[in-house]
């Protein structure tokens, strides 16, 4: 996948295009925290409610990942986490940041090997911020093949918790993203690393699983939950759930059985998000040949799901997220087909599934390039950051506050 060009990551804490004067006035710009060369933006949340975001920055030579913290409306000046040479930067399989309450942990991608998806996942652990510690590799392996497509989440006693997919199996036996013998497909593991670095539990949680499908992980009262593209014998290829109760993880399970049949990776993956009492996944699927983006509550905690509301139908890329706003409504976001180019749209839902508002945020690229939005809130306010590739390079923030 060919070197990214020209990239501005656009923050928007938004104002729902459309809206009232009233709500055009309380609208307020925000100085961007990103340089030209800017991509692959994603926004988290820390355990005290505070939202971060870290992103890259692409030269001819090295690439640098960078973070900075939303203060007020303002972000704090930037942050370098890490640079090299030797990345594998993709549009689909992005760095990440976690903050602990002590302590903040990221990932990124090197490469181990001259092999396409030769990569392995390099973690560092920072106590402040501004200096961070030497970086190790995640999974304890050793074999040179394709690791990535993480998802991080903070835990008690200076824990922290890291999900992946995990190529070890597929080396034996050849990756192409299509094909492959089933007794050498991606696997799903997980493990829990404390402050210093140590692997203190590692598991394989799918042993085949969608080959280059984001992850997702959110934490709930019982215990961490991943969910995942999973892969079946007849390539079912649909949204899978795992939860981890009472010291062991459940057996995988479908969010919905869409039953989609597909040979190859759609390089789509889920998105989850807790509110007080509920868990909501957000999800894409081209199930008979009609693209869907779905959303489905659980009150349980991820052990059931409510029927599905669909969110798009027909013309979707897909590309979702989501978040929880504090009156315990969803907002998911994803990227709908319009005129040979891409919306940012958002839906926003109700705690029964029901549909509340749909707004267009903006407009952009279809091409890989414009990447994956990601959404992130505080109190009544959306956070979405996005990469825009086209016309021209341009860094929007504003913020939005919902009544």
């Amino acid at each position: 996948m060919k070197s990214l060009k020209i990239f501005v990551v656009s923050i928007v804490i938004l104002c729902f295009f459309g809206c009232s004067n009233e709500t055009e006035k309380s609208t307020v710009n925000l100085s961007p925290p990103v340089k030209l060369g800017s991509h692959l933006p994603r926004l988290i949340k820390s355990q005290d409610e505070q939202i971060y975001m870290s992103w890259v920055e692409t030269s001819d030579t090295s690439s640098s990942l960078l973070y900075s913290q939303l203060q007020g409306n303002k972000w704090s000046k930037p942050k370098l986490i890490s640079q090299g040479s030797n990345w594998f930067v993709n549009w689909a399989d992005f760095p990440s940041l976690m903050v602990n309450t002590n302590f903040k942990a990221a990932h990124w991608l090197e490469k181990s090997d001259v092999g396409t998806y030769d990569y392995d996942i390099h973690l560092s652990l920072s106590e402040g911020g501004a200096k961070w510690d030497s970086p190790f590799v995640a999974h304890q392996d050793g074999i040179e093949a394709e690791h990535g497509f993480v998802s991080m989440l903070p835990m008690d006693e200076e824990r922290f918790f890291v999900t992946w997919l995990d190529g070890r199996n597929t080396k034996s036996f050849g990756h192409d993203h299509a094909e492959m013998d089933h007794s050498g497909a991606m696997t799903l593991r997980a493990g829990v690393f404390d402050s210093n670095g140590n692997t203190m539990n590692e598991w394989e949680l799918d042993k085949m699983t969608c080959d280059c499908c984001q992850t997702a992980a959110a934490m709930t009262p019982d215990g961490p939950v991943v969910v995942y593209r999973d892969r079946s014998e007849n390539e079912i290829r649909d949204i899978y759930i795992t939860r981890y109760t009472d010291g062991a993880w459940s057996s995988p399970l479908p969010i919905h059985n869409d039953l989609w049949n597909i040979a190859g990776c759609p390089v789509n993956g889920p998105a989850v998000a807790t509110s007080a009492s509920q868990l909501a996944i957000a999800w894409y699927t081209g199930s008979r040949q009609v693209p869907k983006v779905l959303v489905a509550i659980s009150n349980d905690w991820g052990r059931t799901f409510e029927t599905p509301t669909i969110l798009s139908e027909g013309n979707t890329l897909g590309r979702v997220g989501i978040t929880s706003l504090e009156d315990g409504s969803f907002v998911i976001s994803k990227l709908d087909i319009h005129q040979e180019r891409a919306n940012i749209n958002l839906s926003r839902i109700n705690a029964n599934g029901d549909i509340l508002e749909k707004r267009t945020i903006a407009s952009t690229s279809m091409q890989r390039a414009s990447g994956f939005p990601s959404i992130s809130s505080r109190n009544k306010e959306i956070v979405l950051a996005w990469t825009q590739v086209e016309p021209e390079s341009k860094v929007t923030i504003s913020s939005y506050k919902f009544k």
